[in-house]
């Protein structure tokens, strides 16, 4: 069996990271964690091997969004279907398992989202079928800016259709080796104000769908394009719009 990891790495971010996308994380050394001890246990360094006690780190700002992650519904909309879109605690486990299928959307140029043509094409490519509860990985090569500053801004994105497209095959979990589903914002911003209408900004998410997809992955070009499995479980915390996971592709 091979494990192909498909989650960035959670640390520190580059000084020049926005605010709001940054993360923080505080290493505690050995030498503090004995310290810890003598003050909780009264047990002294040079009782513990090597006079060290436990290291432990403290994360002291990750956003749900701001490392490889799993959107629920709760983030595109209050409700989807005319009901309470559910937050991630609420999702069902057994979507995060599944067959894995890997479309290949390297050639597409930025800002040119995913068609349902393209997806058929691709489809056909590859001979495949999408069945439902397929995990669905759309390839775009981004993940190669991953950390640098204009990567939000970087990816050819996924249309609407296609999306709904997906859904219908009975896919409930998607996922994208770029910073977000749709395409860039800059660029779906700049359509929305030229339009002057709702249902281009954020289309994709705004689907009024209940499904959940995975923004950040890395490495699929690892990935063959079926044949494998994809775990994805998202961290189960209360009423959010979204968790990390820890994504891997499994190969028998």
């Amino acid at each position: 069996m091979k494990i192909i990891d498909l989650s960035s790495t959670i640390e520190p971010s580059p000084p020049q990271t926005p605010d709001f996308l940054k993360i923080d994380v505080q290493y505690h050394s050995h030498a503090d964690g004995a310290k810890q001890v003598e003050a909780l246990l009264k047990v002294p360094a040079h009782l513990m091997r090597n006079n060290e006690g436990w290291a432990t780190e403290t994360i002291t700002r990750l956003g749900t969004h701001d490392s490889t992650h799993v959107d629920a519904p709760w983030h595109y909309n209050t409700t989807i279907g005319g009901k309470p879109a559910p937050t991630i605690d609420e999702l069902p486990l057994e979507w995060f398992y599944g067959n894995g299928v890997k479309l290949d959307m390297t050639h597409k140029p930025e800002g040119n989202p995913v068609t349902p043509e393209d997806i058929e094409n691709e489809l056909q490519r590859i001979k495949y079928s999408i069945k439902p509860n397929d995990i669905v990985l759309i390839q775009t090569g981004m993940d190669k800016y991953y950390g640098q500053p204009d990567y939000i801004f970087r990816g050819c994105g996924v249309t609407y259709e296609a999306t709904v497209m997906l859904y219908n095959f009975g896919v409930r979990v998607m996922g994208i080796d770029a910073w977000g589903w749709d395409m860039p914002l800059n660029l779906q911003a700049q359509k929305a104000l030229e339009a002057n209408k709702p249902g281009i900004f954020w289309a994709a998410h705004q689907a009024d769908l209940i499904y959940s997809h995975m923004e950040r992955l890395v490495n699929l070009d690892k990935v063959p394009s079926t044949g494998f499995k994809v775990a994805c479980f998202p961290l189960k915390i209360k009423r959010a719009s979204a968790a990390p996971a820890r994504v891997v592709a499994i190969i028998e």
